[in-house]
């Protein structure tokens, strides 16, 4: 097992064949635009109409932004990108403990996205975990490094809240009642992704992760001041997103698809990897609680508009995504009625 951890062991002088893309499934680099459109929202704005304005066009043209004073502490940050970078540090045999290729683990470090459905791999590994309720399913996170507990606690806390005031201006850029979509989600799930990307030889055969949307409501990303990686479809358009000075990248998941009955879209996004600088990347997902019924609000059917999807939970829609390889057709598309 240890052999299939790209974190493990001497830097790769070349790409392995299992590795390598299709012709028409590589990532054209040469084709990817710069990010000089992508929305920059200022939380710390006064102006509530505005901010909501703001996060409607966001949400609705792009279905991702960048949120600056959000309000998670600058420390805090600096602190957990350095135990996740000494964590892929750790020895082979330490961090295999934790190694699993099955999705339904609570707490576990693997590599790609699915090993046992895909035929080409990605140049990642990743540690992944649930992290709400915290007093339930901390004592499986990771023991080693020994602040890593600690550290990442607080910086859950600190984004869930964020993910809330978020959900908030969502809900009201809808036109519904601020609480309404948080209702709705119930006591939502948090589960988080630390993501490391290794040089890699040959970045134009590749992807650290393909095009894919997220399956839960929204993604709160912490990208690598360093190095460049997340690109965004726009318009038919690959889009590179530059690290913006002490941001979070927001983007909108199948669940706010769905709930918005398709107002607002589900955005496709992939991983490039580089050639010389490894990147790191750290997601937080905020989903709806297992049981949730996953229906669009009245206000947003009617009488004027059929619901695009049927009632499903997110258990069922989540077993559905996870039994998939990532870069198949979008998971929403098995739901509609």
């Amino acid at each position: 097992m240890a052999g299939q951890l790209l974190s493990t062991g001497s830097p790769h002088q070349f790409l392995p064949e299992s590795y390598i893309r299709s012709v028409k499934d590589r990532p054209k680099l040469k084709e990817v635009a710069d990010d000089d459109h992508i929305p920059i929202v200022d939380l710390g704005c006064s102006d509530t109409i505005e901010l909501v304005n703001q996060i409607e066009n966001a949400c609705r043209v792009y279905g991702f932004f960048q949120v600056v004073n959000h309000g998670v502490d600058a420390q805090l940050v600096g602190k957990l990108k350095g135990v996740a970078k000494e964590f892929f540090r750790l020895p082979s045999e330490e961090k295999i403990k934790l190694y699993s290729d099955d999705p339904t683990k609570k707490t576990r470090l693997s590599t790609s996205f699915n090993v046992r459905k895909e035929t080409v791999h990605n140049w990642r590994d990743y540690l992944r975990f649930h992290a709400y309720p915290l007093e339930e399913n901390v004592p499986n996170w990771p023991s080693n490094p020994p602040t890593f507990k600690e550290i990442v606690s607080e910086y859950c806390k600190q984004v869930r809240k964020l993910g809330f005031q978020l959900v908030e201006l969502i809900s009201e850029s809808l036109g519904l009642e601020k609480d309404e979509i948080n209702k709705i989600l119930g006591e939502p799930e948090q589960h988080m992704a630390v993501n490391f990307y290794p040089p890699c030889p040959a970045p134009d055969l590749t992807y650290g992760l393909p095009p894919h949307t997220d399956p839960n409501a929204l993604t709160i990303l912490l990208q690598d001041q360093q190095v460049t990686g997340l690109q965004v479809l726009n318009n038919d358009q690959w889009i590179k997103v530059d690290p913006y000075p002490d941001a979070f990248v927001v983007n909108i998941g199948d669940q706010l698809q769905a709930l918005s009955n398709g107002r607002y879209q589900s955005v496709w996004h992939r991983a490039i990897v580089n050639e010389s600088i490894a990147r790191l990347s750290v997601a937080s997902f905020l989903a709806p609680s297992n049981t949730t019924n996953i229906s669009a609000p009245y206000k947003l059917v009617g009488e004027n508009y059929l619901p695009i999807y049927r009632n499903f939970t997110y258990e069922e829609y989540y077993k559905k995504f996870w039994s998939r390889n990532l870069d198949q057709e979008h998971c929403l598309e098995l739901f509609k009625n």
